[in-house]
């Protein structure tokens, strides 16, 4: 049996949330301009050449044996010419997101960025096959819709861990033992983080009810963010073994209209990038 602690003053949790490493700038330009291709290729190679760490990433991603093409990439501009400007923009956004936070004992780091990173594949793919032109903002919704269990978990480690028993005692949904234990979940801590990093609001709402979307979301980017994140928990991508697949709001599903076939291509679209992807990132 848990015992239950203290719930979260929402004072205390916006004053931790102020606290948060920030992200690096060339990462919030990035998210800053999605949805506005004004910028050229060599602009965004120039802004992420500033940054050594991503850089690096970027070329390694370059490099690897799913896009290498016999030949080594020296350059951001050059990467950018061999994965595409949608694939450079995701994983400078992964790299930048997943290096700005510290680890701590008892939170599964890796499993949470493989299905974050799982989502953001799932999303991007998902939106390519409803033939939407924001496959990148779903990208990024996709990696970030779970950033409220990181910022808990760094600020919070003893409540968030509380949480967790609570869940595995009780078998029921992460959100569900959050809001028991701590007054408040993920995915409003999600919604809080983007809005004070000036995210687009898309991007907020998308992060803030992914669980939650209203029935008519189904072409929404919060109902691809929902869609995605339980497709990635139905594939296992984190390697969890306790992962369990979020209850789908039936209209959303729905309205996205998949048969056989598209399932089938967003889930071997989205298993094909995984693993290089993963070990570009987290390695």
């Amino acid at each position: 049996m848990t015992t239950a602690l203290r719930q979260i003053d929402r004072d205390e949790l916006l004053a931790a949330l102020r606290d948060l490493p920030p992200l690096p700038s060339v990462v919030l330009e990035l998210v800053e301009s999605l949805g506005h291709e004004e910028l050229s290729a060599a602009q965004y190679a120039a802004k992420i050449s500033r940054d050594q760490a991503l850089a690096a990433k970027t070329l390694r991603l370059a490099n690897s044996s799913f896009y290498g093409r016999g030949r080594q990439v020296r350059s951001v501009a050059e990467a950018i010419g061999v994965l595409g400007l949608r694939t450079v923009r995701g994983v400078v956004t992964a790299a930048g997101l997943s290096g700005s936070f510290r680890r701590h004992p008892g939170f599964d780091h890796d499993a949470f960025w493989r299905h974050s990173i799982g989502s953001a594949l799932c999303a991007q793919t998902l939106a390519g096959e409803l033939r939407r032109e924001d496959a990148d903002m779903a990208f990024t919704v996709g990696l970030l819709h779970d950033i409220g269990r990181l910022a808990l978990a760094s600020a919070f480690a003893p409540a968030y861990a509380e949480a967790d028993r609570w869940r595995r005692d009780k078998d029921c949904p992460a959100s569900e033992a959050e809001r028991a234990v701590l007054g408040i979940d993920h995915a409003e801590v999600g919604g809080l983080i983007a809005r004070q990093w000036n995210f687009a609001p898309a991007i907020v709402d998308a992060i803030r009810e992914h669980h939650a979307p209203a029935a008519d979301a189904g072409l929404t980017l919060t109902g691809i963010a929902h869609v995605a994140d339980a497709i990635a928990h139905a594939l296992g991508l984190a390697g969890d073994p306790d992962e369990a697949v979020p209850t789908l709001v039936l209209p959303v599903w729905a309205a996205c209209r998949l048969d056989d076939a598209a399932c089938m291509r967003v889930f071997a679209q989205t298993e094909v990038q995984f693993q290089t992807l993963c070990e570009t990132l987290l390695h």
